[in-house]
């Protein structure tokens, strides 16, 4: 059994979607990053970046407990616990690492500050409105090519294709019309086809939230004083 700490959000919902793939079982524990449950000492001590998602595997390498955080490598774990989705031969598996580190250094943060910005920034900053929506498009434009002459990011489904996902999803917000990148728009309407998949993006949908952010959950989400390094 696996512990799984997460919210729905795009990093938490790819661990899930892993999950669900894989059939693998486990507990959601939820961390509402909005009331600061991502600082609580608990939760820092399986995940010191206080950050979500973060597992523990109840069954790990050894047979005891095991907690993994940081979304790519829960990815590369359960992949390699499970023997799918990551090919086990040195080029298949670097054709997917390689994406999936896009996914981790480029395309995650590039669209989240994209959100920032756009959506949360209590000033409307037009250079950093700009900025991050024209990153935006820069970024769907790599997948765009990549996938022209690809089902998949890295050929066959992956924890690449996991990842991306659910950045994807809330296109709109970050400025982007998918009908201007077709390539990108199949790939999306194929993998929102899986139903195991659409399960785990589901995972705690009814947390998400609604209406105005309250001033707790801003201070909490994008300048806490909770949590500093001495």
């Amino acid at each position: 059994m696996i512990d799984l700490y997460t919210w729905p959000t795009p990093n938490g919902q790819k661990v899930s979607i892993m999950l669900e793939e894989v059939e693998s079982p486990y507990n959601v524990i939820p961390i509402n990053i909005g009331a600061g449950d991502q600082f609580k000492p608990d939760f820092l001590k399986i995940s010191p970046n206080n950050k979500m998602p973060a597992i523990v595997d109840q069954d790990g390498p050894d047979g005891r407990p095991y907690s993994v955080f940081e979304s790519g490598a829960i990815l590369l774990y359960l992949a390699e616990k499970s023997g799918r989705f990551l090919p086990s031969d040195t080029r298949g598996r670097y054709d997917v690492i390689q994406w999936l580190m896009f996914q981790m250094g480029g395309l995650g943060p590039m669209l989240g500050q994209a959100h920032h910005f756009r959506m949360y920034a209590p000033d409307k900053i037009p250079y950093a409105i700009d900025r991050y929506t024209n990153e935006a498009g820069r970024l769907y434009g790599v997948m765009e090519r990549q996938l022209s002459d690809h089902e998949y990011l890295a050929g066959d489904l992956s924890i690449a294709d996991f990842a991306s996902y659910p950045w994807i999803v809330p296109h709109e917000r970050q400025g982007q019309d998918l009908e201007n990148y077709p390539s990108l728009k199949r790939w999306y309407d194929a993998l929102k086809e899986r139903p195991k998949l659409r399960k785990g993006f589901d995972v705690l949908k009814e947390e998400r939230r609604q209406g105005p952010m309250s001033e707790e959950a801003r201070k909490n989400l994008f300048g806490s004083e909770q949590y500093k390094a001495h």
